[in-house]
């Protein structure tokens, strides 16, 4: 069986850039639903296939990455808070 997130691809930005977001391009289904950094500065949208024009768009962005760069990504101090972490909150 395929990996379903072998052709899926994630971009982060400011969050001050969301409301470029088109949510019918992207995986997440609105502003309301993203993750956003531990400081709420950043967030990201992921996608299959080509990068939509409204990610093309993003003047802040840091990626395209790949599932597992993500996920390497979200497990930094700067997205998942160590605290909570230590204490079984998350």
């Amino acid at each position: 069986m395929s990996d379903p997130h072998i052709n899926r691809e994630f971009m982060i930005f400011n969050i001050s850039e969301l409301n470029k977001i088109n949510f019918n391009e992207v995986l997440e289904t609105s502003i309301d639903t993203v993750r956003k950094s531990v400081d709420l500065t950043k967030t990201f949208v992921k996608w299959n296939g080509l990068t939509p024009p409204s990610i093309q768009s993003l003047t802040t962005s840091e990626g395209p990455y790949t599932h597992n760069e993500m996920l390497d990504i979200l497990s930094t101090p700067e997205w998942t808070d160590p605290d909570l972490l230590l204490y079984g909150l998350i």
